[in-house]
């Protein structure tokens, strides 16, 4: 029976023409499935699939997800970490900080990012947010380094100062979180001369969500990603400490953000 799939020019591109026929025409598609994304039971004749496509360096995995949790499209990862999908490896607990992960700065510079995942209240409503606060200082190429330039390089790629933690961020272009198989696997900015999208930050583990983040960035599809100089934020062990720590970052003028959709599976 044919399926509902969403095959995009992207994946087709990928696939071949072949194996996206045969997808559509519901040889090698599943009937049933649980989406990756929301983690939730999902039926390819009954209602709209995205294929989602996994590129590594040697691995590619396709998979499936509810059309109304993402869109259908080629993601590339590091072969490390989508073998680490394939094994649905169980990261460390929410909460605490991911572990540190070497990930290119705006710059292209070599930086590590820590990552911290939470709900933040605006408006009465629950938000799904991460924090990302590098272990150092970062500078620009060729600056000597002796100023921390983390904030001045994300304003160049579209974040916006936060003056008002109650205020919800603004969109920014091309980015997106990558949730994959319902944890934490990365932060994804745009591809250079518009090619897929590449890591920003990646976690060595997948980071545990909890059901609560999950629940809410599935119905939102939207992640808040706020973003402060090293020794800014810290490792909070609550939420309403995590929520100070951002006031304070903000009232200090050392606080950015941006809103991103959910991207991946």
């Amino acid at each position: 029976m044919p399926r509902m799939l969403d095959v995009s020019e992207d994946v087709r591109a990928e696939i071949g023409d072949e194996e996206a026929d045969r997808l559509l025409a519901g040889e090698n598609a599943p009937g049933s499935y649980d989406c990756t994304s929301c983690r939730t039971p999902g039926d390819s004749e009954q209602e709209r699939t995205s294929t989602v496509l996994f590129v590594g360096e040697e691995t590619a995995v396709l998979a499936f997800a509810h059309a109304t949790c993402i869109p259908s499209q080629v993601v590339k990862v590091a072969e490390e970490q989508l073998q680490g999908a394939v094994r649905s490896i169980t990261g460390v607990e929410a909460q605490a900080a991911a572990p540190a992960a070497a990930a290119p700065a705006p710059t292209g510079d070599q930086a590590v990012l820590g990552v911290t995942s939470g709900l933040v209240l605006i408006d009465n409503e629950l938000h799904p947010a991460l924090v990302v606060e590098p272990t150092a200082p970062i500078a620009r190429p060729g600056s000597g380094g002796s100023t921390d330039e983390f904030l001045p390089l994300l304003i160049e790629q579209g974040f916006l100062p936060v003056a008002n933690v109650n205020q919800k961020p603004g969109p920014i272009a091309g980015w997106s979180v990558l949730l994959a198989m319902g944890q934490l696997h990365a932060i994804l900015q745009p591809g250079t001369g518009g090619g897929s999208p590449v890591a920003w930050w990646q976690a060595h583990q997948p980071l545990q969500v909890t059901e609560g983040w999950r629940a809410a960035a599935n119905k939102s599809h939207t992640v808040l990603v706020f973003a402060a100089p090293v020794g800014s934020i810290g490792q909070q062990p609550r939420e309403d400490l995590l929520r100070d720590a951002l006031e304070k970052a903000a009232a200090n003028g050392r606080l950015v953000a941006a809103s991103m959709p959910l991207a991946g599976t």
